[in-house]
């Protein structure tokens, strides 16, 4: 079987670019994983030129673990870089949704969903969000996108981008695969002090009742009308499994996306401060005289896409002096106000349900259209459940102009286990 996955992977990567380094392990079950994850002896850049010669000394906890459950890694799959992005659009692998090479597998893990989706024989692959890099890709491609609660997975040996929001998933074929593959990274882990809850386990079939809550402010947003039909039609599924469905509302809503792009820029123009071509990554040559600063900037110009160098330049500037405590203060503020609000849903409803992504898979020239801010709207359904740290799932639910429909699934922190449980009954 190992054999015929990498043949297959080689052949899926000819065609759709899902692979930065594709690998031909000589044991174990193949598996790929985003390429943000640090991998022993094998290429890790997390779709940055500027780390594209970087090969780590070490692995991650995850690959330790997946590991020693006898699977090895089958290659690093392409993302936005940094996980700068919500198409997969902002790198130099670029990879297609199989469902429609003109379009977007979105970001920014859409190597990892890509691949899942066109494979017929992998059934998951290891994945990795800060405001929805999980979430979107698996609705764009028709896969199941899990994100668990912040610190149940081990983020040691991930390339950061936001270290208060990153969060290690999976994506897979179905709810269960996911389920068993969380089991196996989970956990506490001592080099990862962020990291201290119970480990997952995959649960048994759903045997209680469930409320589902869909708040109204979510679905205020503009979110294209063929997408919202699907997402009605989902609803009708879940009440006929039995599932009382009711109107919430999470108040702070219209606040989210602000305040998670300011905490998220500010924690990354600080994470991305060591890539200056001395310690690691991609150098120049030392010319005599000039100051360092002068240095560090050539590289950083000539190695930094486009939207590394935005992130970076807005996150330094709500860090600075006289505009910490108006932006990044006032944003730490709405983020409680968020998880309050959610607090107070979950004495209401036991899961939170509403479309993944307001829209389908846009095509490539679409995404060349969009201003920063429409670009970054977008992620607007999948940064609040990212900035409270609470766990989510996306589920394939359906089609709207012939592309994958996502059914994004909420729980109260550390019930990833019940939103597994539901997901299952549902699909």
């Amino acid at each position: 079987m190992s054999k015929e996955i990498i043949e297959e992977a080689k052949k899926l990567n000819e065609k759709f670019n899902f692979f930065i380094t594709l690998e031909a392990p000589r044991e174990g079950i193949p598996i790929a994983f985003k390429d943000n994850i640090c991998t022993k002896g094998i290429k890790t850049s997390a779709g940055s030129k500027i780390l594209e010669p970087y090969v780590p000394p070490f692995d991650a906890t995850v690959v330790e673990r997946l590991k020693a459950k006898g699977f090895s890694v089958l290659g690093k799959t392409a993302m936005d870089e940094f996980g700068f992005g919500t198409f997969c659009v902002n790198t130099f692998r670029i990879p297609k949704n199989p469902h429609d090479p003109k379009r977007s597998c979105g970001g920014s893990s859409g190597g990892s969903a890509g691949y899942i989706a066109a494979s017929k024989l992998a059934k998951f692959a290891i994945a990795q969000s800060t405001g929805g890099s999980i979430s979107a890709p698996a609705a764009f491609c028709g896969v199941v996108g899990l994100t668990p609660t912040y610190g149940r997975v081990s983020r040691y040996g991930l390339i950061d981008y936001a270290n208060s929001l990153d969060k290690i998933g999976v994506v897979a074929k179905t709810v269960r695969d996911a389920s068993k593959a969380l089991e196996i990274i989970s956990g506490p882990d001592s080099r990862d002090e962020t990291c201290q809850g119970a480990q997952f386990k995959d649960p048994p079939a759903l045997s209680k009742k469930i409320t589902i809550g869909i708040p109204k402010e979510w679905l205020a947003q503009k979110i294209d009308p063929e997408v919202k039909k699907a997402f009605d039609e989902a609803v009708k599924k879940l009440q006929a499994a039995g599932m009382t469905v009711k109107e919430i509302s999470i108040p702070s809503t219209p606040y989210a996306l602000a305040a998670y792009y300011i905490i998220a820029l500010a924690e990354a123009s600080t994470n991305l401060a060591k890539y200056c071509g001395l310690r690691y990554g991609a150098t120049l040559p030392l010319e005599g005289g000039g100051e360092f600063w002068e240095y560090f900037s050539k590289v950083r110009g000539k190695y930094f896409g486009a939207e590394a160098k935005r992130r970076i330049l807005l996150g330094t500037f709500v860090r600075m002096a006289g505009y910490c405590d108006k932006y990044y203060i006032q944003s730490q503020k709405v983020r409680q106000l968020l998880i309050d609000d959610f607090k107070k849903a979950f004495k209401e409803v036991d899961i939170i349900a509403a479309p993944t992504m307001p829209i389908i898979a846009p095509t490539f020239d679409e995404i060349s259209k969009l201003t920063p801010i429409e670009e970054y709207s977008m992620d607007v359904l999948t940064v609040p459940a990212n900035v409270a740290g609470i766990p989510h799932l996306s589920i394939p639910c359906g089609t709207a102009k012939g592309m994958p429909v996502g059914l994004h699934l909420m729980a109260d922190h550390n019930n990833d286990e019940l939103l597994v449980q539901v997901g299952e009954k549902y699909g």
